[in-house]
């Protein structure tokens, strides 16, 4: 279950947090990033995406003063230098495509000069934020109300639960042939051997391998296989797949404890994220009175994570135009609150996630000047 919106960390906590801070011992930059990682895993982002450290000064760093942003503007970073920060977290990489330079010419290139001349590191977890159980999708579902919510694409784990990506399996076929079937699966390195009883459709017994492996390791159980095919049949190579993580990836989709009418939910986002005003595209045949069960949401920009789940509403910053119509064909309800405001009023819960992982031992600064590039007139 997810509660209604409120502070994850008790006012009692914050005070004894701000006085800690005020004479912070400090840490060592990989200690905090360890701690970071942690919190939000960066195996967890996306492929396409450039998470992690982004700009690092020369070793050691102590971090004493952690600046945190959703986007890092020039205006944002001179506000994190009079705060004396030795780390930026900016939610968006400010670099993501790659930089061919690095001299005054351009905003992006200027960001990490001025970092490395005031030797400020800067680091971006981004979309590995966004899966994690207590990221950015999971506070932007607690504006709905009480609900339970499921990721949209759930991420896997970084690893297989054994060693080997591949299984292969197959049948010994006569009986005096096992020892030395076994044998050089036995002798083939990173890969593990187990025999079964099995029966064919006839009824006969016949024992079967299974041979667990890496992709390294399968090339030489497939060569060994093919020089020996006489001694083997009715085989199969099976691709292992990491196992889902619980309540981990992209976009959620959120069931209401009761339904409620459109224009009730969309007070209620409103209220979160505190804007005075959203975007709506309507359903075909729905109106504000229709009702909400189903709530489809993905913090940023949600196209691709939205794209064919069935819900009586989506809830993103941004959509194209076109995504927009699809979804609105097929009875669907849209709400648009602009990009970085359906993630911003994160920070704030994340900064009291990080008092707890840091230990207090580092100050904590949310800025006061990272606004959404647009604004409503």
């Amino acid at each position: 279950m997810l509660a209604s919106p409120g502070r994850l960390v008790p006012a009692a906590f914050q005070l004894a947090c701000s006085r800690a801070w005020s004479s912070s011992s400090g840490m060592d930059l990989k200690a905090v990033l360890s701690s970071l990682n942690d919190l939000a895993p960066l195996s967890f982002a996306e492929s396409w995406d450039n998470v992690g450290l982004l700009v690092e000064p020369s070793p050691p760093h102590t971090v004493h003063t952690l600046f945190l942003t959703n986007d890092l503007t020039e205006a944002v970073l001179e506000e994190a230098l009079r705060e004396k920060a030795d780390l930026v977290l900016s939610y968006h990489p400010p670099i993501f495509r790659p930089l061919t330079r690095v001299t005054w010419g351009t905003w992006k290139e200027r960001l990490v000069v001025r970092a490395l001349e005031a030797r400020v590191a800067v680091y971006s977890p981004h979309t590995a934020l966004d899966a994690a159980p207590q990221g950015v999708n999971t506070w932007l579902a607690r504006g709905l109300g009480i609900c339970t919510s499921k990721p949209i694409h759930p991420s896997r784990a970084p690893s297989h639960p054994t060693e080997g990506t591949h299984r292969v399996e197959f049948s010994v076929r006569h009986s005096q042939d096992l020892d030395t079937v076994l044998s050089a699966m036995k002798g083939i390195s990173h890969a593990s051997v187990t025999c079964f009883s099995s029966r064919t459709d006839s009824g006969e017994e016949q024992t079967r391998l299974s041979v667990t492996c890496t992709q390294e390791a399968l090339t030489r159980v497939g060569v060994w296989l093919s020089q020996n095919s006489q001694l083997h049949e009715k085989t199969e190579v099976l691709v292992l797949e990491k196992p889902l993580l619980l309540q981990t990836g992209m976009g959620r989709l959120c069931t209401l404890e009761e339904s409620v009418s459109l224009v009730t939910v969309i007070e209620r986002v409103k209220r979160h994220l505190r804007l005075s005003h959203v975007r709506l595209a309507l359903g075909a045949g729905r109106s504000l009175d229709s009702q909400v069960q189903d709530v489809a949401l993905c913090a940023g920009s949600g196209s691709s994570v939205l794209q064919g789940v069935r819900a009586d509403l989506y809830l993103t910053g941004e959509m194209s135009h076109h995504d927009v119509l699809d979804a609105t064909s097929q009875g669907i309800s849209v709400i648009l609150c602009e990009h970085s405001n359906t993630e911003r009023g994160f920070l704030s819960d994340l900064r009291d996630l990080l008092a707890m992982h840091l230990d207090s031992r580092v100050r904590l600064v949310l800025s006061e000047c990272d606004r959404d590039p647009l604004s409503m007139m």
